[in-house]
């Protein structure tokens, strides 16, 4: 996998192919912070390696899953104090939205691009106590739908699809948002007609 630009030992970790993609996402979605970096060398190596582009996005998917899984925890333990110090003003909203809402509380902020507060939705989760199947399975979702679609617009369009990211980070977020929000309104309404039913 061809490396960007990138501190020495990030550029030690992208040319693991899929398992650096997996340690960068973990880190990214954890402890430190590297806005788009895992994006990048998802279409970096499904460019180079189309038939890969699975690989890739399965192992930035869990590497960002097994990330949001130790900030859940650390929240869980560190309790709500650590949570209102991390959102600020923003803590109520936050948690108004999560108790409403476990699933897409997790699912939809992960599709969306810095600056969306992602972590601080992670924390939230983790504190609030959603579920864990279901914070693990709205995680999946995100991620998996966001990685993905990035891979097949790299198979698609090549280095032009980096670009199209970078110049419409949020058009993009939104359009995948849109797809992903039209899926689990289906998906309820059917769980719905059928809970009904029975």
């Amino acid at each position: 996998m061809k490396p960007v630009k990138l501190p020495k030992w990030l550029q030690a970790a992208a040319s693991l192919g899929g398992a650096g993609l997996f340690l960068i996402a973990f880190f990214d979605s954890s402890v430190l912070s590297f806005p788009f970096v895992t994006d990048i060398l998802l279409i970096e190596g499904s460019i180079h390696s189309p038939a890969l582009m699975p690989y890739y996005a399965a192992m930035a998917t869990l590497g960002s899953l097994a990330g949001c899984l130790l900030l859940y925890w650390l929240a869980k333990k560190g309790g709500e104090a650590m949570y209102r110090h991390k959102a600020g003003g923003r803590a109520e909203r936050i948690r108004a939205w999560v108790d409403r809402n476990g699933f897409l509380s997790v699912a939809f902020p992960s599709l969306l691009p810095p600056p969306m507060p992602f972590k601080l939705f992670v924390l939230a989760a983790g504190v609030f106590e959603v579920p864990l199947p279901t914070f693990v399975l709205a995680l999946l979702a995100g991620r998996g739908f966001r990685f993905f679609a990035e891979g097949v617009l790299a198979i698609r369009y090549g280095e032009d699809a980096e670009r199209f990211l970078m110049q419409n980070k949020i058009e993009f977020a939104l359009i995948v948002l849109a797809i992903m929000l039209a899926v689990y309104l289906i998906f309820h309404w059917i769980a719905t007609r059928s809970h009904t039913h029975a």
